[in-house]
């Protein structure tokens, strides 16, 4: 389990830096190729920093942790893949293209958008409850990524990048969090 915990945070550091730094570059760039492949990728890393954090607070959360980090799992493959999909995919097609997405699709996008802050709410819930890992970027994961799926609808403006690094910083620190936990892990094995 400590594996788990420690591949967790690596993947999550990584995500947060997917997440933040094309975020800054965009707020003078606009989005670009390199910088929309990168964000693509960045919900793949987030699954392990999940299930790291979800084992890093398992005694402490009960079955509301459990139960949150089902949800937030099934949200962020649904999102992720909305998210890689849209960034790597529907980019490079062009605005026309993403403009005439079917009505389908576009419900498809929102209901992913819908299960993913459902499950982020929850799961913040169980890690306020858990008390493990610090209150500010607890809490920040509860309010900014159910506001980034929000956002994920807008054009990209210096405010949708300030929030991809608000997001991104938040990973980041959530990511090295897991650090304790790990350490603590390994010395009571």
């Amino acid at each position: 389990m400590t594996f788990l915990i420690r591949f967790g945070a690596v993947c999550g550091l990584l995500c947060g830096l997917f997440i933040a730094l094309p975020g800054a570059v965009e707020a003078f760039t606009g989005e670009t190729a390199v910088t929309s492949f990168v964000l693509g990728l960045s919900p793949a890393l987030a699954v392990p920093l999940l299930t790291a954090l979800h084992l890093g607070q398992l005694p402490a959360a009960g079955r509301l942790g459990s139960v949150a980090y089902a949800v937030n799992l099934i949200g962020l493959g649904l999102f992720g893949g909305a998210a890689y999909a849209l960034n790597l995919v529907v980019y490079h097609l062009g605005e026309t293209v993403a403009a005439d997405l079917a009505a389908p699709t576009r419900l498809a996008l929102l209901g992913s958008a819908l299960v993913f802050m459902v499950g982020t709410v929850l799961f913040t819930v169980a890690m306020v409850r858990a008390r493990v890992y610090p209150r500010v970027p607890v809490w920040a994961y509860g309010i900014a990524l159910p506001v980034f799926a929000l956002a994920a609808r807008l054009p990209d403006s210096p405010l949708t990048s300030v929030l991809h690094v608000l997001v991104g910083v938040t990973l980041a620190w959530l990511a090295m969090s897991l650090r304790p936990v790990a350490v603590t892990r390994t010395a009571s094995i």
